[in-house]
């Protein structure tokens, strides 16, 4: 069985001369502080920075790299938001991410 995969830029990351973060992937980060019984259910990846993010490429194809992604599992059913590429199913924005972990658990939807 093949978990889901979340991908995220890491909390702080220097970037034009600047410590930053991300801030979808930091709603990402309070959405599963919330809910810490679906942070169990998935392996967290951090990426690079900068473009290409080898993990994302080699998995979605070029072009995709956006972070937050989710690269749904094989037991992941389609939801809100669930794209494909390569043969693979994502979701690849923090309020999409939120509507399907809500359809999926029960938890609440963003505003």
């Amino acid at each position: 069985m093949i978990r889901d995969t979340l991908f995220l830029l890491p909390p702080g990351f220097e970037a034009r001369g600047e410590r930053q973060y991300c801030p979808e992937c930091a709603e990402v980060w309070g959405l599963l502080a919330y809910y810490p019984a679906i942070r169990e259910t998935l392996d967290v990846v951090y990426q690079p920075v900068a473009h290409p993010r080898p993990d994302l490429v080699t998995r979605l194809g070029t072009g995709q790299w956006n972070c937050p992604t989710l690269i749904l599992g094989d037991t992941s059913p389609d939801g809100a938001g669930v794209q494909a590429s390569n043969g693979v199913r994502y979701i690849d924005n923090a309020r999409d991410l939120g509507r399907y972990w809500a359809a999926l658990y029960g938890t609440a939807v963003p505003r």
